[in-house]
């Protein structure tokens, strides 16, 4: 750790069922000079990665639509959320990880992906950085249909929707997911799929 504001981390694991939830007590040096004790609980499900598939040419792109239990528990009332592909690197590296996500979740077999940014998404309780990617798809690209590995669970809807259309969600709150309105955004401003 290269803080020196930051001394005595003392971890302590609450819960490591489907990732990892630990409570940290540690000093934290004060503008004053002085140390106060704080006690934070950070969750730990890994590093990801999340991908925009678009067409140029079509003005199109591929979102996917599945059940997120914690939406539904926080006022989303069918807990559908609209997304672009996203997972785990579960020690892909971002690209890898973001090319095989694109294939199971939308059954497009994309031949090149670029990185654009990286972030963290909930800075305050959760230890993930997320890569960002963006991904040109076309017809010949489908190898599947999509939905999801078998065995992760994910019954996955496969949306190809005009970008104009994409961006009225946002507005209307039919998208709500963080990362899907950020790649959607990067699109925008880059001018990646004509409106």
């Amino acid at each position: 750790m290269k803080n020196e504001n930051v001394r005595n981390i003392k971890k302590e694991v609450l819960s490591d069922n489907w990732y990892t939830l630990n409570k940290l007590t540690f000093e934290y040096k004060k503008k004053d000079g002085t140390w106060e004790k704080q006690i934070r609980e950070a969750y730990d499900r890994g590093n990801g990665a999340a991908i925009l598939l678009y067409n140029p040419k079509k003005g199109t792109v591929i979102l996917t639509k599945q059940f997120r239990m914690p939406t539904y528990l926080n006022g989303n009332d069918d807990g559908m959320m609209i997304e672009v592909c996203a997972g785990v690197l579960e020690g892909d590296s971002p690209e890898t990880c973001s090319k095989k996500e694109a294939e199971e979740e939308t059954g497009y077999k994309l031949k090149k992906v670029e990185k654009v940014f990286e972030s963290y998404m909930s800075p305050g309780s959760v230890t993930e950085i997320l890569h960002y990617f963006i991904g040109e798809y076309d017809e010949d690209m489908k190898v599947g249909e999509g939905g999801g590995a078998e065995d992760e669970t994910e019954n996955i809807e496969v949306l190809e929707v005009p970008f104009n259309t994409a961006l009225e969600m946002i507005a209307s709150g039919e998208i709500k997911d963080a990362k899907t309105i950020l790649l959607l955004q990067y699109a925008q401003i880059n001018s990646l799929c004509p409106y």
